[in-house]
């Protein structure tokens, strides 16, 4: 895997250098700047060009939903992972529509963050458990349910991990319980992809969710 550049933009110094700790830990992420704001965040990307933004929330000057709107229009090779304490859903969705390809909160585990800068960087999404429970809530409760007779159906495996996915689960972790490689989880997200016609985990998420496949815990 070639090396994953990546900027943070956080603006508590603390965190910034507590990510930094943690992703820096993989051999193949290579930290290449930082920012304190998300007006700061749009320049460092238009300096660096980073391979994944770890963008906060809640910032001075410009916030980061408004920042990652905005690399998202001028540079959508960039990938933007979330990286907040907030996770309601007025912060959850703006973010997500403005083109963040994940979403965890800050007391993930290391583990789960690096597994979440790899995701983002390879074209997956990545979301907390809760941050999932959220989405598919509230598809649930905003907009009508029921099954839908055009959605292809999914094999027995297939179901096994669209349920894990709507439990906030990583490929990693999903492998784990279903005792397959990422690569075979990554096959059957694929073919979900496919058969349902949208482009990443989100996606599926909201149409499972959509056609009452999933719940919400």
């Amino acid at each position: 895997m070639p090396e994953i550049r990546v900027l943070i933009v956080d603006d508590d110094p603390l965190v910034r250098s507590a990510l930094s700790h943690f992703v820096s830990r993989d051999p193949e992420i290579n930290v290449i700047g930082e920012a304190e704001s998300g007006l700061e965040g749009i320049e460092a990307v238009e300096r660096e060009r980073p391979d994944v933004v770890m963008m906060d929330v809640q910032m001075p000057e410009m916030n980061g939903i408004e920042a990652t709107a905005v690399i998202s229009e001028r540079w959508p090779e960039v990938k933007i992972l979330a990286v907040t304490t907030l996770d309601g859903s007025d912060t959850v969705l703006p973010m997500l529509s403005a083109g963040a390809s994940g979403y965890l909160l800050k007391d993930s585990s290391a583990a789960s963050i690096l597994e979440g800068v790899r995701e983002v960087y390879s074209g997956a999404s990545s979301l907390s458990p809760r941050i999932a429970s959220l989405l598919i809530k509230h598809v649930r409760d905003t907009e009508p349910v029921g099954g839908d007779d055009t959605l292809e159906p999914l094999t027995e495996r297939e179901q096994e991990v669209l349920q894990r996915l709507a439990q906030g689960m990583s490929n990693a972790e999903i492998a784990r319980t279903l005792i397959v490689s990422e690569g075979t989880v990554k096959a059957h997200l694929g073919r979900i992809m496919s058969k349902w016609h949208v482009r990443d985990r989100v996606q599926i998420l909201v149409t499972a969710a959509h056609a009452g496949l999933v719940e919400f815990r």
